[in-house]
């Protein structure tokens, strides 16, 4: 696989081990594992620095219990096998090659610095031992799975995709659990829409091959790295976006009133407000953006996120 260039070879510079005994779960993670979830999904706001780092932070304490853990990431689905590829190799080489997989040529929250730290501080565990593997799960894999389902309604296409490729790696795999990161909306557990254009979001859609749980992401404010329509632009519904139209910096992101407390998770009710489209929520504090990991490689604005 090419290298591409100096640049990346500075990108993946080496992070400080870490051993797997060294971690811990986060506090109230019991009432999570409790009802034995095969699927833990983590609904996000792309482009963070401390949502891939608590997911991350899950795994290693799931492996520090003797786990072996799967992690979905929602990068492009038809690069799954480069994905895999990448991940056989030792770690030195994975830290090299693996920002050709996903990261160049997008300046979007889920192409970050903070997701590639994520997968190297993964991949450095896996080398020492630790049972930990990745599935890239966005959208189509292939033509034959685009046909299956091109005629479900409004984005339920690409839902049901997601949640198949999840279920398949899963069901070819041994892990004990599989931890999802992707956006939240993909993480609803209700349909979206009415009548004949209403669709399941992915985490309805994968609930019949397993024990779901879904968790909302709540923090206290702060700001992410995305891309977004231009501050006073007016498009018409339908119109195609120009290339020009779109922003992608770091955004301030509206927050909860902050809770005095180290990150946790939580079955049930955000401050007793309920949500019925998730099982409960993981609580980061303030947030901060992570921009791309290779910004000046990219050619091109990303599409608006979701």
């Amino acid at each position: 696989m090419h290298i591409l260039g100096g640049l990346l070879l500075s990108l993946s510079s080496p992070l400080p081990a870490e051993p797997v005994a060294a971690c811990s779960l986060p506090e109230g993670w019991a009432s999570i594992s409790a009802p034995a979830p095969r699927f833990v999904i983590f609904g996000e706001i792309h482009g963070t620095a401390e949502a891939p780092a608590f997911v991350g932070d899950v795994a290693c304490g799931l492996l520090a219990q003797g786990k072996r853990v799967l992690l979905g990431i929602e990068f492009d689905a038809t690069r799954n096998a480069q994905l895999q590829a990448v991940w056989r190799l030792s770690d030195a080489e994975f830290r090299k090659q693996l920002p050709a997989v996903g990261w160049v040529g997008r300046t979007d929250g889920v192409a970050s610095r903070a997701m590639f730290d994520l997968l190297v501080r993964l991949h450095a565990l896996k080398d020492e031992g630790a049972g930990v593997d990745i599935v890239a799960f966005n959208g189509a894999r292939d033509h034959a799975q685009q046909v299956r389902f091109e005629k479900l309604a409004g984005q339920g296409p690409h839902e049901a995709a997601q949640a198949e490729n999840i279920a398949d790696a899963a069901r070819a795999s041994s892990h004990d659990i599989v931890l999802v990161l992707v956006g939240n909306f993909h993480a609803r557990r209700r349909p979206v829409g009415e009548g004949a254009e209403q669709f399941e979001p992915m985490a309805a859609r994968l609930a019949p091959s397993g024990k779901v749980i879904s968790l909302q992401f709540r923090q206290a404010g702060g700001t992410a790295w995305n891309c977004q329509l231009k501050p006073g632009l007016q498009l018409r519904h339908g119109d195609p976006i120009p290339a020009d139209a779109i922003e992608c910096a770091d955004h301030p992101i509206q927050g909860d009133a902050e809770i005095n407390r180290a990150p946790f998770v939580q079955l049930g009710a955000f401050k007793n407000v309920a949500n019925t489209d998730f099982d409960g929520f993981f609580w980061l504090g303030p947030v901060h953006g992570s921009p791309p990991l290779a910004p000046s490689l990219a050619p091109a604005p990303a599409s608006p996120e979701p």
